[in-house]
């Protein structure tokens, strides 16, 4: 074998590029370098729930009769819940919205990255922060409300595959609804009206006791308010189960929803995710 043929067999490899794997992480480390450089956006992020949390927990705190706890307890897993969906869902919608319509995805896709390692940079960046949005909500409503941490094993291990079920399915949705606006300027009204509406009609601001039937029934066709349910069952006692529609908090209800959001919100990715605007073509 000649030293030409030696050169050129141990430089290929060197030639190849990463996997999608690796560029994905390295495309995460690049999404959260860019999202904690904006500080505004930081601030509103993750300040957002807590202050809405103070605000409601200040003006609604009596004792919740026959349930043992205070309404100021009762919106601290709401607010859990509302966060997760508002860094997956709506920061996902507006953001590859905006980034679509300054041809940012066009770029993306002309160049030699695997379009999965785009979606796992995104992955990447909706993880760290709803795992710091919950944290922060945590805190809070552990110092400042009273609110006990999971009692044991088994309702840890709850928290955790609601967390992960729910967050996959709020940013899976995010994505689909990103193809929605027709520029970036729409992009925040698109995204932001559904999101608050759900938080209405899901029990994240008003007590499930008092939402009239119908509206839950709305929304119990989307994943946050089963978010919100789950994670109630996991913080609050079992007393405080009565103020549920079906009287229980449904954990085997809860997993099916938010798996099918999960399916079903990878399909809608599949068939309605664009690279480009409408006026591009």
């Amino acid at each position: 074998m000649t030293t030409t043929a030696v050169r050129t067999r141990t430089a290929a490899p060197a030639g190849r590029l990463p996997g999608a794997w690796t560029l994905g992480l390295r495309r995460g480390v690049l999404e959260l370098r860019q999202f904690f450089r904006q500080r505004d956006q930081v601030v509103f992020t993750f300040a957002f729930p807590v202050v809405f949390l103070f605000l409601f927990a200040s003006i609604f705190h009596d004792t919740v009769q026959g349930t043992g706890i205070t309404s100021s307890q009762l919106y601290v897993p709401a607010m859990m819940a509302s966060g997760i969906m508002s860094t997956s869902f709506q920061s996902l919608g507006i953001s590859i919205a905006v980034e679509r319509d300054e041809k940012v995805l066009r770029r993306l896709r002309g160049t030699p990255m695997p379009p999965a390692a785009y979606f796992l940079g995104k992955i990447w960046l909706v993880l760290v922060t709803g795992v710091l949005e919950t944290a922060i909500l945590l805190a809070v409503g552990t110092t400042v409300y009273g609110v006990d941490l999971p009692r044991d094993a088994a309702h840890w291990f709850d928290f955790a595959w609601i967390f992960v079920l729910g967050l996959t399915g709020c940013a899976l949705l995010g994505i689909a609804v990103s193809s929605v606006p027709k520029s970036a300027k729409s992009a925040s009204s698109v995204v932001v009206l559904p999101f608050l509406v759900l938080q209405f009609v899901s029990g994240v601001y008003i007590n499930v006791s008092s939402i009239p039937d119908w509206m839950l029934d709305l929304g119990a066709l989307f994943p946050l308010k089963w978010l919100c349910q789950g994670l109630r069952g996991v913080f609050l006692p079992d007393s405080a189960r009565v103020l549920e529609q079906a009287g229980s908090w449904e954990f085997g209800k809860v997993a099916l929803v938010l798996a099918a959001w999960c399916a079903g919100g990878l399909v809608l990715c599949l068939l309605t995710f664009r690279w480009k605007t409408r006026r591009d073509g």
